[in-house]
Order: structure tokens, then C-alpha cells, then sequence
């Protein structure tokens, strides 16, 4: 019998007053629940052909990107400890100067040409996933006076159909900056923990990347928070 876990005990509430764009985006009435029919639950298929490079964000242009090359490794899991394979889960990120290479993003620090921040691959029969990228670095993001994001990655997890997509973010260990980050202080302090990543000496490769280890699990007693509520 599985262990009844509360939304609020997991996941950060949707209308957090320390990170301000919440009061404008979070609901304000009670959901209506849509029951999941046909197409809902059998289409239609995301994981298409995941390209040579797709996993490693390093080797996506012709040139070596600027910053601390890493590998990023762990299971996707279901409450039992099992392994979920077959999940598409996808990456973005800012490059190592904290700078994302999208429009609106134009802060003063440099865009790398070689270092787009986006990957994705399909977790193998054990529920393994591996990433190669470079280390983001912290940016300003105006939320309040001197406000600075730590270091992170955001993860995407798509099961068979738009309806089963999961986003979180995964940090640093030992980040000066979780103190003041109203986002990641959102999550309930025993939860937050598990969107820390650990690092991993056995997977680091000499001469060549640090590796860092984080496991997902999808639901149960020991979830990593997401970005919305679930039952």
C-alpha cells in the first residue's frame, strides 16, 4: 500500500508571495477536472528520433563551449524505487556565464556561439538518463532588489502524451545563493533537498568533466517537487 503524500508536503504552493510573478499567474479558482479519454492518454507519441547530439549540449556546434564541462547522470523512478524507461526528458539551461540564448534574454553577459543549453533523451530499460553540458552560471532576474537565480537546470519528463509532462529544476550541491532564492525556498524545506543534485567522483571523468548525480521520482513519499500539483 503506498503512503499517502500531500501536495502541500512536496510541492511549492502556486501563489508564493516571495516570488512575485506568482500573484499573477496562479489560479484562482478550483481546477475543473477534464477525465482523460482516448486521445488524451494515447497520443500523440513525443519521443520522434532523438538526434547523435541530442544528449551531449558540448557537441552541438562546431566549436568547444566556454565554461566547466559536466555530466549530468541519475534514474527516473516510481514510488516503489522502480525504473520508468522509455520517458523523454528534455534540458535547458543558461550558458556558464548565466546567459540563455533566447530573444528576450539580454542581460549583460556574453552569448556563446557554441552553447545553445537545450538536450534531450530517452531514459534506457533501467531508467537511466545521461547528460554532457556545461555548469550554468547564476543570473540577475529582477524579482527584487539584487535578486540572483542559483545555478540550474530545468528538466522536462513527457510520458506518452502531452497530458503526462513533469517540469523541475535541479541545483547545485552547496550553492551560496539557495539562502535568497525565493523560488527555490518555495518548496517545503524537507522537499527542497531533492532538487539538489550530488556530486559524483566515481562518474567524474579525468581530465575531461566533473559529473553530478539526480534521480527523479515521479511520485510517493519521496517526489522530487515540480512546478504544479498533483494528487
Amino acid at each position: 500500500m503506498h503512503q499517502y503524500v500531500r501536495a502541500e508536503d512536496v510541492h511549492p504552493p502556486l501563489d508564493s508571495p516571495g516570488y512575485k510573478s506568482t500573484g499573477l499567474r496562479h489560479p484562482t479558482q478550483a481546477p475543473i477536472v477534464v477525465p482523460q479519454r482516448l486521445t488524451e492518454v494515447t497520443g500523440p507519441l513525443l519521443h520522434g528520433t532523438i538526434g547523435p547530439n541530442d544528449h551531449d549540449l558540448t557537441r552541438q556546434h562546431a566549436g568547444e563551449p566556454q565554461g566547466q564541462r559536466i555530466v549530468v547522470t541519475g534514474r527516473v523512478l516510481d514510488s516503489d524505487g522502480r525504473p520508468v524507461p522509455d520517458t523523454l526528458v528534455e534540458v535547458w539551461q543558461a550558458n556558464a556565464a548565466g546567459r540563455y540564448a533566447h530573444v528576450n534574454d539580454t542581460w549583460a553577459a556574453p552569448l556563446d556561439p557554441n552553447f545553445t543549453g537545450g538536450g534531450r533523451v530517452v531514459t534506457n530499460s533501467l531508467g537511466e538518463y545521461s547528460f554532457t553540458t556545461i555548469k550554468p552560471g547564476a543570473y540577475p532576474w529582477g524579482n527584487h532588489h539584487n535578486a540572483w537565480r542559483p545555478a540550474h537546470i530545468h528538466f522536462s519528463l513527457f510520458g506518452q502524451a502531452f497530458t503526462q509532462r513533469l517540469v523541475t529544476q535541479m541545483y547545485f550541491p552547496d550553492d551560496p545563493l539557495f539562502a535568497f532564492d525565493p523560488i527555490y525556498r518555495s518548496a517545503p524545506e524537507k522537499a527542497r533537498e531533492r532538487m539538489v543534485s550530488a556530486f559524483d567522483m566515481d562518474a567524474t571523468q579525468p581530465a575531461w568533466a566533473l559529473a553530478f548525480r539526480w534521480d527523479i521520482v515521479l511520485r510517493g513519499r519521496d517526489q522530487t517537487p515540480f512546478e504544479e500539483p498533483h494528487a
